[in-house]
């Protein structure tokens, strides 16, 4: 049975100012980072930029055409506040992504990650968010660095499980961190198939090496 810890229970979690508060007594930290600032700021600027700019200048050419040709004014009151109400309504993705751009930095503060001996833990959002991760149910972990990210000098790692995915933004030492992902995950698993107490002192199954046997039937390419 899981250790009692009467830290998970309590009101101020609400209020939490650093992702160490959801460590267990018995649990511990084996990795811990933020992304970094100047790449994560930009990533929020960049992402849905092109979309926001032609949804701008596509409604902005359209309530330029009908102020120009004086359409709003010769309608009643009642389908000019429509319109209106429909362009504020249809400029949601513009609303969406300033207030992504404007909230950036406050995203950044309250962003961590941290890898235990028992799960990942990640913290995010501007109404700070807990996501739980347990090795067990990691199916795969990957690397991608795209070109904007090469420039900053930054990558973000794909965690797939079995109930979710989720991504590390914006990490100063990408191939690093994966790789060392990747062996907790398998070490872990591992562990759990096959605990110690029960592996033979030499087990010819593990690490099996193939060699190439050259006959007739196969040819070596």
């Amino acid at each position: 049975m899981a250790k009692f810890n009467e830290k998970n229970f309590k009101p101020s979690e609400m209020h939490v100012n650093s992702i160490d508060e959801f460590i267990n007594d018995d649990e511990e930290i084996l990795w811990k980072d933020k992304p970094k600032k100047s790449a994560f700021i930009w990533s929020k600027i960049l992402n849905m930029l092109p979309i926001v700019l032609i949804w701008m200048a596509l409604d902005g050419f359209i309530i330029y055409m009908m102020i120009a040709g004086n359409i709003l004014s010769e309608m009643p009151v009642v389908f000019s506040i429509f319109i209106i109400l429909f362009f504020v309504i249809h400029l949601t993705p513009v609303w969406i992504w300033l207030g992504n751009v404007l909230t950036a930095a406050a995203q950044h503060k309250n962003t961590e990650y941290i890898f235990t001996n028992e799960r990942i833990i990640i913290k995010t959002g501007v109404i700070i968010d807990i996501e739980n991760i347990y090795y067990m149910d990691i199916v795969s972990v990957n690397l991608k660095v795209g070109l904007i990210d090469k420039l900053l000098k930054v990558g973000d790692v794909y965690i797939l499980s079995k109930f979710k995915s989720t991504v590390l933004n914006d990490l100063t030492d990408p191939y690093r961190v994966v790789n060392f992902l990747q062996k907790i995950v398998n070490d872990i698993k591992t562990d759990m198939y096959y605990p110690n107490d029960l592996r033979p002192e030499e087990n010819k199954g593990y690490k099996t090496k193939y060699k190439y046997e050259n006959n007739n039937n196969n040819k070596k390419p």
